[in-house]
């Protein structure tokens, strides 16, 4: 086989254990279950109420 042939089987070879390795990677994240939101503090709802209430365009600041 000629240099190029070999770097071909190479790279495909390269090429399918990346792929099976993340098709491996997938199944392990995908087994941990469903994926629940992180939980919200008080404060950030409060500092989001009151950025969205002072940043709206339909109320003047004060």
């Amino acid at each position: 086989m000629n240099r190029s042939k070999i770097v071909a089987v190479i790279t495909g070879v390269i090429s399918i254990l990346l792929a099976v390795g993340y098709l491996i990677l997938v199944q392990l994240l995908d087994f941990r279950g469903e994926m629940k939101p992180a939980p919200i503090s008080q404060e950030v709802q409060q500092m989001t109420i009151l950025a969205t209430q002072y940043f709206s365009p339909h109320t003047f600041p004060r």
